[in-house]
């Protein structure tokens, strides 16, 4: 029976792993975590004379370099000088050259949070009257490109490499301290504390090109993890480093002196040494995250730190152990099976650990969020919802597993007397196999009792033949020795693996460890997703200042139908451009391509210009993003001053058919 799970073991683990990396890929950039909530001049806003410096004002404070803001002229052209200054609390500035001429400017900026996480982005303003500009800024960060993603994955094996070794070290001393002995569960562990020091070092060494251009020729500049080390950021994983160290001793401690104490007053000494050790030292790995990510800015940052390091040690008690529990329950030998006494105290460990997250996760979600409508209407909120469903799941499963302990519990009694029967039989089989006795009485005692009848005659036999001081007498009594110690694992492992109930408990532990390894995977994601009370203040402070702006003019929706005919195939449809709010500066525009009878289709190209013909301004071209079928999406639209607008959208249905049709709009 057991050949027959390990594959599936292993198939259905892969596929949880498979399925945790394709979430971690599928996530898309992180969110910014600093966002920009003002600035002077105004996005869009047109000035009459040349401002001296351009300032923006962060949702929190933000760690820049000497590149970190930049305008550029209609050409290009860099025009600040200096370095970018703190002007006060959240807010920086840049100074300009003097003296320049009218037209539209860019900013362009690239930042770090304070919660370690890289911000960029760009807007326009104009001096004088708007123009146009060969500027073109994607505000892409690092995290959009392979160094993102080599990022985004070294963090998630380094929660998971501190959840194992932390989770897996406490399942030992706490729940079954004869796992000390065991070899799958020391290669547990200590794959564990590789994976957390292999993820740290690889993010000390990524973490200069992630926050800066995203190059990967960039990654082994040491020049920038000389910066690196220098920001908290950098500061926390060189922690981590030194702590890793500790753990190793712990490590050491656990599966070497500690597994060879057989003294129990010096075993329970040694425990609770190691207990506090341990707890201090994962504590310190805990508070690595803790100082330098969500919890050391925003709102009660001095509670949050301490409360982020219960969460991420209860996380590591039940999830971590939770592994260990399995690597018991599949790969321990016959000899040292897990005992229900260790899967109870497992299961209270376990309890304990839910509840700590329950208090600490509740206190997070809403500092995190800060009203009830952000769990539907920010990303954060969103993925936040999807952990606590998978929580929630989690706890039902651990339910289904605590049931079969207790079934386990009842039914090893009675399976320890079964066996104790069956081997006296066996022996007593074996007592009539003397000479005197009869092969009938052999055949009787079963198929097994048999053969071990069998190797006792022949040891018999053997030590007939030869004098006891012979090596070759020795030799063989130790073969026999061996040959009945693998003979009795075996059945052992055989009655050990038919029993139902711990069939049942292995398979739903099994199933408890494919959920940990998702919900790590949505916590890694919601580590670099935008708070929502972060996200809901930014828009906020945008929509407060766009309001209050006299440059920017009325807003509201603009919808725009146009139906078209490129004279080929399928050429014939209804084109329709939304743009929101329809003012000057940022906007944000959707397109759709319907057929006549209003199905939603796809062509190969979409392009959408924008003109002013009072002010000689445009066409500024818009290429949206395809988002599904019929539908194209641009963010950040800029309109530069209001008038009547004519837009343009060029439809092309195939190689050489298309054609431009045309509306105007008061935009502004």
């Amino acid at each position: 029976m057991t050949q027959t799970i390990a594959p599936r073991v292993r198939t259905v683990v892969l596929l949880l792993l498979a399925a945790a990396c394709a979430l971690l890929v599928g996530a898309g950039p992180a969110s910014a975590h600093a966002a920009v909530t003002g600035s002077d001049p105004a996005q869009g806003a047109v000035v009459d004379k040349a401002p001296a410096r351009i300032s923006l004002t962060f949702s929190e404070q933000v760690a820049m370099s000497g590149d970190s803001l930049r305008v550029l002229d209609p050409g290009g052209k860099r025009v600040d000088t200096g370095g970018p200054s703190n002007v006060s609390g959240t807010t920086y500035a840049v100074r300009l050259h003097s003296g320049l001429p009218d037209g539209t400017y860019t900013v362009a900026y690239q930042v770090v949070s304070a919660d370690s996480h890289p911000v960029a982005g760009a807007y326009t303003f104009s001096i004088g009257a708007p123009s146009k500009t060969s500027v073109t800024v994607s505000g892409q960060t690092a995290d959009d490109g392979v160094v993102g993603w080599l990022y985004g994955l070294g963090r998630y094996v380094s929660y998971a490499g501190f959840i194992v070794m932390a989770g897996g070290a406490a399942f030992v001393l706490a729940c079954w301290p004869r796992g000390s002995g065991v070899r799958p569960v020391q290669r547990f562990v200590v794959s564990g504390w590789l994976a957390l020091t292999g993820a740290t070092l690889a993010l000390l060494l990524l973490r200069g090109s992630f926050t800066g251009s995203g190059k990967v020729a960039d990654i082994f500049d040491l020049s920038l993890l000389g910066q690196v080390l220098q920001t908290k950021t950098g500061a926390a994983l060189v922690s981590r480093l030194l702590l890793l160290a500790a753990a190793a001793l712990f490590i050491a401690v656990l599966f070497g002196a500690y597994d060879k104490r057989e003294d129990p007053q010096e075993k329970r000494d040694l425990t609770f040494g190691l207990a506090i050790g341990g707890v201090v030292v994962a504590a310190g790995l805990a508070a690595s995250w803790a100082m330098s990510e969500h919890a050391s800015v925003g709102l009660q940052a001095g509670i949050a730190m301490p409360v982020d390091v219960v969460h991420l040690l209860a996380v590591a008690a039940w999830l971590g152990g939770l592994g260990a529990l399995l690597v018991a329950l599949y790969r321990a030998p016959a000899d040292t099976p897990v005992d229900t006494s260790a899967v109870r105290r497992f299961s209270r460990l376990a309890f304990g650990s839910v509840l700590a997250l329950i208090a600490t996760g509740t206190y997070q979600s809403w500092r995190q969020l800060g009203s009830w409508s952000a769990f539907t209407d920010t990303r954060y909120g969103q993925l936040l919802l999807a952990k606590i469903a998978l929580v929630a799941l989690l706890v039902g499963v651990a339910w289904i597993s605590r049931r079969w302990t207790g079934r386990l519990a009842e039914t090893v009694p009675a399976a320890a007397e079964r066996e104790k029967a069956r081997v006296g039989a066996g022996a007593e089989a074996s007592g009539d196999a003397e000479p005197g006795g009869t092969g009938d009485d052999r055949t009787g005692a079963g198929p097994e009792a048999a053969t071990d009848t069998d190797t006792d005659a022949d040891a018999d036999a053997d030590a007939d033949e030869q004098p006891d001081s012979e090596p070759a007498d020795t030799e063989r009594a130790a073969q026999l020795a061996r040959q009945r110690a693998a003979r009795d694992a075996a059945r052992q492992k055989r009655l050990r693996d038919a029993d139902p109930d711990r069939l049942g408990l292995r398979r739903s532990v099994l199933a408890e460890a494919g959920i940990a390894v998702v919900l790590l995977a949505v916590t890694t994601v919601l580590t670099q997703t935008e708070p929502g009370r972060t996200e809901r203040e930014a828009k906020a402070a945008t929509s407060s200042s766009a309001s209050t702006s006299p440059d920017t003019g009325a807003s509201g929706a603009l919808t725009l139908n146009m139906p078209f005919d490129t004279g080929g195939k399928n050429g014939k449809g209804i084109v329709t451009v939304d743009l929101d709010p329809a003012r000057v500066g940022d906007n944000e525009m959707h397109v759709y391509v319907e057929r006549p009878d209003g199905q939603a289709f796809d062509i190969p190209e979409v392009k959408v210009d924008f003109t002013l013909k009072a002010k000689d301004i445009g066409p500024l071209p818009v290429v949206p993003d395809h988002l599904a079928t019929g539908h194209w999406s641009a963010n950040g639209v800029q309109i530069p001053m209001a008038g009547d607008w004519k837009v343009d959208v060029t439809v092309r249905t195939s190689d050489i058919d298309e054609v431009t049709v045309s509306k105007n709009a008061q935009i502004g």
